[in-house]
């Protein structure tokens, strides 16, 4: 309990203190125009109030990252609590925030455009089909599970014939209505859809966490969170699921995701001040590192320990959605637990519909297309769901999901490099972003040789040699093109 309580006060006090400081490293003024005001059209520019905007961007960033990744994450033990709480300050609030303002004081522009203007237009290319291709991913894997947890829950007298190989009637049934939603939320004004229902699916993230974390300090003789000892890996198979790099992408979402870079632009489109900055980037992410930090305690806790809850991690086969299930209705009772049932499906398919929008907005700002005309906005979008229902059809889940965590993570490497080229041309403290670009960097680098779903390189001492060299031609080659665009400047 002591580890776990200093780490929430830890997270808690980093939103007044270093929160602060990257305001001031960000020179954020109120009085600056922000694009809500000078852009406004009514559909993606539009002013809406501070509150609503941080229950928006928390659910556009968290969805069941901070719940799933946070449960299956604490299989490696106490040392995610060090992950959760140092990754959630000093890497994913600052990516958040910095990448946020970034795109504030670019008109909103999307993330690819961003990164074009400070690594380059080849990176801005890649980044372009590189990010499209990530939220058509994330829209699909937040289509195909809710519509599965939905057909498990309720009973739909329908043939049971599979439609298409591992899909049902019902599930493809409850995928098309799934889809309709996300034409709507995709295509509609901000405040219709997204402005009116995410604050209360937000708040409902927010009491599901709320209520874990009373059941853990009222219940604390009967639910016992471990405490850090050691940075041991105890996860049940230590020699295929190695702490560096496989915990740094099983727990994206409560310390660093790269997601949540593509999702900022949203709502860099509605602020209302640049005051507002901090709340909105920097404090959403805390508050998903402290529900991460409370889920990934009560796995510990819930199951006796780290070793029992690699044992249900087993007996369940890794489905986090039924761990969950089973926790809630033990430590919450029946009702709240379909309660939370409900809460998970709402954040999955939340997670979906933005990750649609998100892949609307870039590729309007690549090719230069307007998005106040409905025709226009369903032209983009409609090509993006058909990909979407194509990728739930032809891949398994598990494949999806295992390429969808290291791409999420690639991501962010290449946001946190952008923000150290930012910083550094405006003659800012680069150390906040370098260090977290490096070590990411070598973290998705080493992955690409440890990976079980990519090279599985049995000598573990030339993948994480290979994995260092990778990172060196990668920071290399980001300081020469600093350098470049500086001699130009």
């Amino acid at each position: 309990m002591i580890t776990f309580i200093l780490c929430l006060l830890a997270l808690i006090t980093a939103y007044f203190t270093y929160g602060k400081y990257l305001e001031r490293v960000c020179e954020i003024d109120e009085k600056n125009p922000v694009p809500s005001k000078t852009l406004f059209d009514g559909v993606d520019y539009l002013p809406l109030p501070r509150w609503k905007i941080f229950l928006i961007q928390l659910l556009n960033i968290a969805g069941l990252g901070p719940i799933f990744g946070a449960l299956l994450g604490a299989a490696y033990g106490p040392v995610a609590f060090l992950w959760i709480t140092l990754g959630g300050i000093f890497m994913g609030a600052m990516h958040d925030f910095i990448s946020g303002v970034i795109s504030m004081k670019n008109n909103g522009l999307s993330l690819p455009e961003i990164v074009g203007r400070y690594l380059g237009e080849g990176t801005k290319k890649f980044m372009r089909i590189f990010s499209v291709l990530l939220m058509v991913l994330v829209g699909a894997v937040f289509m195909s599970q809710p519509a599965e947890l939905i057909a498990s829950n309720i009973d739909i007298p329908l043939v049971e014939k599979p439609l298409f190989e591992g899909t049902s009637v019902e599930v493809f049934i409850i995928l098309i209505f799934i889809l309709l939603y996300y034409m709507l939320a995709t295509v509609l004004p901000i405040d219709k859809i997204i402005g009116r229902f995410y604050p209360i699916f937000g708040s409902a993230l927010l009491i599901m966490a709320l209520s874990i974390l009373v059941v853990l300090i009222t219940k604390s003789d009967v639910y016992t969170i471990p405490e850090l000892t050691s940075l041991s890996n105890q996860i049940a198979d230590p020699e295929k699921f190695p702490i560096v790099p496989m915990l740094f992408t099983t727990i994206a979402c409560g310390a660093l995701s790269g997601f949540h870079a593509t999702q900022s632009p949203m709502m860099a489109r509605c602020v209302t001040s640049e005051k507002q900055s901090r709340s909105v980037f920097y404090g959403a992410m805390i508050a998903e590192s402290i529900i991460a930090l409370i889920w990934a305690a009560i796995g510990m806790a819930f199951w006796g320990g780290v070793d029992g809850l690699n044992d249900a991690i087993a007996q369940y086969g890794g489905s986090a959605a039924r761990m969950v299930n089973v926790i809630t209705e033990t430590t919450l009772g029946s009702f709240i637990a379909a309660f939370v049932v409900f809460g998970v499906i709402a954040c999955a398919i939340t997670s979906g519909d933005t990750a649609f929008r998100c892949a609307r907005l870039i590729v309007a700002d690549m090719f230069g297309i307007e998005q106040k005309s409905l025709k226009k906005r369903l032209a983009v979008s409609v090509p993006l769901f058909v990909a979407g229902l194509f990728i739930i059809f032809a891949l398994p889940f598990q494949i999806i999901w295992s390429y969808f965590a290291w791409c999420n993570q690639t991501l962010a490497v290449i946001t946190l490099w952008c923000i150290t080229v930012y910083l550094s041309q405006r003659k800012k403290p680069v150390l906040i972003s370098i260090i977290p670009a490096l070590l990411m960097t070598y973290v998705c680098s080493s992955y690409i040789f440890v990976s079980p779903m990519m090279c599985n390189m049995s000598n573990r001492p030339l993948a994480y040699a290979l994995g260092a060299v990778l990172t060196l031609v990668i920071a290399a080659a980001v300081h020469f093109r600093n350098k470049k665009a500086a001699e130009n400047m």
